[in-house]
């Protein structure tokens, strides 16, 4: 399956747009590969909790790093496992620090920075506002929104009952309204780090013991499964060479 869907964003601060075509292939198996970013993603938006790594999910930067730099996911679907997994990343793209803006083209706040060009600034970010085809609290315009947010309808708990609320979104599931790590530290002060809201649509920075989601990602894509009909295709053609080699053989 295949979800395509039009990415566009403020450069510089100035309503210019550059706009891509963003792809995500469901490669099975638990695995979604981005083209755009070029790397895959956990399709389970919450795997440490999914897996019985931790209770909730909820742990502090260190654990949530940790988690990421230990993991090994088996691919059922290629019967390989892949190990080298990690936080998203942001670039801090201003002056060092929070450049907070609500209306955007900054890398801290609401409709932050995600790709321009060959230069990619947020993944969380790319994936909440492109991938997901979320909004924030504050449009680009700057002004409130009342359908930001995981449900579209500007609560954190939707129709869940659990504290913050989850839900599934397009080819993701477990994905939590509430803020995400970065493997990103926050480089004026050593004790925070980056992280995405899920709930609001705000990246910003908190200190490492917050205690916060992680979404592993890795670099590249998996290897495609062949469709049904190529793979009949490639064992007929198989097939026909064995037959004209053993015909030549009696011949």
């Amino acid at each position: 399956m295949i979800s395509k869907m039009r990415a566009c964003l403020l450069v510089g601060g100035v309503a210019l747009t550059t706009c891509a075509q963003a792809a995500l292939h469901d490669r099975g198996g638990g695995l979604i590969y981005d083209d755009v970013l070029d790397v895959t993603w956990l399709q389970d938006a919450n795997y440490s909790k999914t897996s019985g790594y931790d209770a909730d999910g909820k742990m502090t930067w260190v654990q949530a790093q940790a988690w990421a730099d230990a993991l090994t996911f088996f691919d059922a679907v290629r019967g390989v496992s892949y190990s080298d997994w990690r936080l998203p990343f942001v670039i801090d793209t201003g002056s060092p620090g929070c450049n907070h803006s609500q209306g955007g083209a900054t890398d801290c706040g609401f409709n932050v920075q995600t790709v321009s060009g060959s230069n990619v600034f947020s993944e969380l970010g790319y994936m909440y506002y492109v991938n997901l085809g979320l909004t924030g609290t504050f449009g680009t315009d700057a002004l409130p929104r009342g359908d930001f947010g995981i449900f579209g309808n500007g609560t954190l708990n939707g129709t869940d009952a659990t504290s913050a609320g989850q839900n599934d979104i397009g080819l993701f599931s477990n994905i939590q309204a509430s803020t995400y790590w970065s493997g990103t530290e926050y480089a004026p002060l050593a004790n925070d780090a980056w992280y995405f809201q899920f709930g609001t649509g705000e990246q910003n920075r908190n200190t490492k013991e917050h205690l916060a989601f992680a979404w592993a990602v890795r670099a590249g894509d998996v290897s495609p499964v062949p469709e049904p009909e190529t793979s009949v295709m490639l064992l007929a053609g198989l097939g026909f060479i064995a037959s004209a080699v053993r015909r030549k053989k009696r011949g």
